[in-house]
């Protein structure tokens, strides 16, 4: 099953425990997780529903491009990361 890891930057504000998920799509998954913690969703998805400015997702290693729909496809056994992006010069 998919697993959606979130950064430690996050356990300032909420809990961030692992998630593991049935889920087939990057949208679907972090959707369990907000189930299991629905603060959470805040801290990753702005009022709209699309991922914050100052997020980004990996799968596999591989960084998420979808910032709106989410629908990147995941496989059963798919690793996301879902961190904080860091900016400054």
């Amino acid at each position: 099953m998919p697993t959606i890891a979130f950064t430690p930057q996050l356990r300032r504000f909420t809990t961030t425990p692992d998630v593991t998920s049935r889920a087939t799509t990057l949208r679907a998954a972090l959707e369990d997780a907000f189930a299991q913690n629905p603060t959470l969703r805040g801290y990753v998805l702005d009022d709209q529903g699309h991922l914050r400015a100052n997020v980004v997702v990996f799968i596999d290693g591989r960084r998420s491009d979808d910032r709106v729909a989410l629908a990147e496809p995941l496989a059963a056994d798919a690793k996301v990361h879902v961190m904080q992006a860091l900016s400054g010069g």
